[in-house]
């Protein structure tokens, strides 16, 4: 059915095609004439609600007009006999018809939007049309001896509606920069109603009001193609147009626009010996076309200066916020270093904190409006001499020229306005309070630093204030730059070792309490460094996080931990129930793709997937997205058991595990240190221990180190510990040969190393 419908535009070609035919042959003329017009009044009334075209107002327009043609033609055809002015009626509908195709034109330039440039174009083929009218179909038509005034009113009045139509023709063509079929049907019925009038227009010079049925054929083609257009399925379209982004004298517009222009001056040579009056509108439309050629011309000028200047403002300002980016920055921080005036230059760089959770929670528009709010609420509580920019996502700096107390002054103004409770307005249209915090670096700068060099030391800064707890500013020392030195150097030799397999695998025993039967290991990543030795993860993770090699370093360090925990199985080192505990970062659960290739990873190498527990960070459940929850799901659902490490240390709480998917918890070492001495920390490792019972969660101590810790831990209920009092992690051949002992299962006593 969609198919017909669809087709229906060209069952009408075909069909008006074979009746114009029919006319032309003079095959039941009158019957084939009433076929296309009245399919066309058809088309127009009914194909728009075929393809449930909106607004239909210009659609009905038409068809107004196309019943008022055909009413005027008729009764033409019955009237041409009878004496003027009744001889005449007919003319009264068609020229009624001409109003309503006029408002249908003018309807759908409403919908598309006047363009200025397209107007004053549009008026320059009117002008020069008007012209050619006037002198040339209008006037000679005024002139004929012993006419009925009506006759010659109806023989100037059609020229110049044809005129008017041409106008509105040009603006539609003009105006947009996608023409579909539907548009150029429309566009050839409005040429072929021109050509047919013209043809009448010539033969009004003579006095003549009827010619040949050949000179109906445009009009029947027209309304043929008419109403084509309003069944075609890109009628739609005809509702909005497809700006021009610079409405440009192209090669096409000056082949309309050339000959309009021609026209006064062609006219003049052509009619040099003709009347004062003609002399008279020669001069008027050739002065008209003349200075809409110079409004354009200007116009085009200024529009292209206000193209540029809004091109260049595009260029140098944050489209969100309209503050300097990070282009135009460095110029203004160029021209503050060169110039010798009092006081110093102070850079500010600030990186807000929290502004992803708002994002993911509440929507980018809600992040979008809480950065257009922090830049506002900048410029207002600085000083005007001071420059605020935005360089990135959610990063601000600010720079001014001021004393070192000042500007310590700017970093308190800076922090307090930032803290202020924003309220936003959420996705679903209501509002909401948040607070979001700044960690901020600050510079001094040196006479002869350059702008680049200022903003990369205000990061250093910034980013020193992030890992001293955020939420604070840190003055840059030179101290920083060479410690960002040591971490550029630390990551490209930590590229390298990723991408040549150069670091190893060290395991650490898991306990069982009070027995110390072996039940589990970590495997736990370790680098020798060619130039610094060997380094412990604390010195280069953070730098993988940073540098995104997370990812590719956390899937080796999975792979040839399973990989290993087959061979003790193979072996007999190891049970059935013995199981490998393996950190992964928030970038890994963030892969759509993880549970996937890690299944594929146990079903190689024969490891059941409850014999893997996966060590989260409490922020993966703070923090973690939708796609973040559907991975961990996805990794219960393969079987994997996940465990939250350094459990007390984040924002531990009893909704977070019950909204997880997690099995168990692993107490951090900064509270097993104090067991045995500080009653906080045993009633903190006691509510863990109650909470998890409660949750049927495993509980696993790390760090422990005396055996005073072990008893505490006995004590409390803690099932499971792992520390140096067991031994450190090592080699995996020393593992074994440490802890198979003959016999999988054998107890091994506690052991200091």
């Amino acid at each position: 059915m969609t198919w017909r419908r669809d087709r229906l535009w060209l069952a009408h070609l075909v069909l008006g095609g074979a009746a114009t035919v029919s006319y032309a042959a003079g095959v039941l003329p009158d019957l084939a004439f009433a076929v296309v017009g009245v399919g066309c009044v058809v088309a127009w009334a009914c194909g728009p609600r075929l393809h449930n075209v909106r607004p239909r107002q210009p659609w009905r327009l038409l068809t107004a007009a196309g019943l008022l043609f055909l009413t005027g033609i008729i009764l033409r055809t019955l009237m041409v006999d009878l004496p003027a002015p009744r001889a005449q009626l007919g003319d009264a509908f068609s020229v009624c018809g001409f109003g309503f195709f006029i408002a249908g034109l003018v309807s759908f330039l409403n919908r598309w939007g006047m363009d200025r440039h397209a107007l004053l174009d549009g008026l320059i083929v009117c002008i020069g049309s008007a012209v050619a009218s006037l002198l040339l179909f209008v006037m000679p038509a005024a002139t004929i001896p012993d006419r009925p005034l009506v006759v010659t009113a109806l023989a100037g009045l059609y020229p110049l509606l044809d005129t008017i139509t041409v106008l509105l023709v040009a603006n539609l063509a003009f105006t947009t920069a996608v023409r579909q079929p539907a548009f150029v049907l429309l566009g050839g019925m409005m040429v072929l109603v021109f050509a047919g009038d013209l043809g009448y227009a010539i033969i009004g010079r003579s006095g003549d009001v009827n010619g040949s049925r050949l000179m109906d054929l445009p009009f029947l083609l027209a309304f043929t193609l008419g109403g084509a257009a309003a069944l075609h399925p890109t009628a739609k379209a005809l509702s909005r147009a497809t700006p021009l982004p610079i409405q440009a004298w192209s090669l096409p517009r000056m082949l309309v626009i050339g000959p309009a222009v021609a026209v006064p001056f062609l006219l003049t040579v052509l009619l040099a010996h003709e009347s004062a009056v003609s002399r008279l509108v020669l001069g008027i439309g050739g002065a008209a076309i003349v200075a809409l050629l110079l409004v354009r011309a200007s116009d085009a000028v200024q529009s292209h200066a206000a193209a540029q200047r809004r091109f260049e403002h595009q260029a140098t300002h944050d489209p969100l916020t309209g503050l300097p980016n990070r282009r135009l920055l460095a110029i203004m921080v160029e021209r503050l270093l060169a110039e010798r005036a009092p006081g110093d230059v102070w850079m500010f760089y600030l990186d807000l904190d929290g502004f992803k959770l708002v994002n993911d929670s509440w929507g980018h528009p809600a992040g979008d409006q809480l950065i257009i709010d922090v830049g506002a609420r900048l410029r207002h509580a600085l000083p005007g001499t001071a420059t605020v920019a935005r360089i990135g996502g959610d990063e601000f700096v600010v720079v001014r020229r001021c004393t070192e107390p000042e500007a310590m002054g700017d970093a308190r103004k800076i922090m307090e306005c930032i803290e202020r409770p924003l309220v936003i307005v959420t996705a679903e249209g209501a509002t909401a309070e948040v607070v979001v915090g700044a960690s901020m670096g600050i510079v001094r700068a040196d006479r002869q630093e350059q702008a680049d060099a200022l903003m990369r030391d205000a990061d250093t800064a910034m980013y020193r204030a992030k890992e001293e707890g955020r939420n604070r500013w840190t003055v840059f020392d030179a101290s920083m730059r060479d410690a960002v030195r040591e971490r550029v150097e630390i990551e490209v030799a930590l590229r390298a070792a990723v991408a040549q397999e150069q670091l190893s695998i060290a395991y650490q025993p898991i306990v069982e309490l009070p027995t110390g039967r072996l039940a589990g290991v970590e495997a736990l990543v370790r680098w020798e460094h060619p130039v610094r030795g060997w380094l412990g993860p604390n010195m280069f993770i953070a730098v993988a996080e940073d540098s995104n090699l997370i990812s590719a370093l956390g899937a080796w360090v999975l792979r040839e931990s399973v990989r290993q925990l087959a061979r003790w199985r193979a072996d007999g080192v190891v049970d059935d129930d013995f199981w490998m505990s393996v950190n992964v970062s928030p970038r890994q659960l963030g892969d759509a793709a993880f549970a996937e290739r890690l299944a594929a990873v146990l079903q190689q190498a024969g490891v059941p997937a409850a014999n893997l527990v996966l060590e989260i960070t409490e922020s993966v459940m703070v923090e973690g997205s939708e796609l973040t929850e559907r991975v961990l799901v996805e990794l219960r659902t393969l079987g994997v058991r996940i465990s939250v490490d350094d459990f007390g240390t984040g924002f531990s709480a009893l909704g977070y595990l019950r909204r997880h998917p997690v099995t168990g918890v692993k107490i951090d070492r900064s509270f097993v240190k104090g067991l045995g001495t500080s009653t906080e920390d045993e009633e903190i490792v006691r509510a863990v221990v109650a909470m998890s019972s409660a949750l049927r969660l495993s509980v696993v101590a790390e760090g422990v180190e005396t055996e005073a810790q072990r008893d505490v831990l006995v004590t409390l209920g803690v099932p499971l510990a792992q520390g140096w009092l067991w031994g450190k992690a090592v080699p995996p051949d020393e593992f074994a040969a440490r802890w198979s002992l003959g016999g999988v299962g054998e107890r091994v006593a506690a052991r200091s190393d």
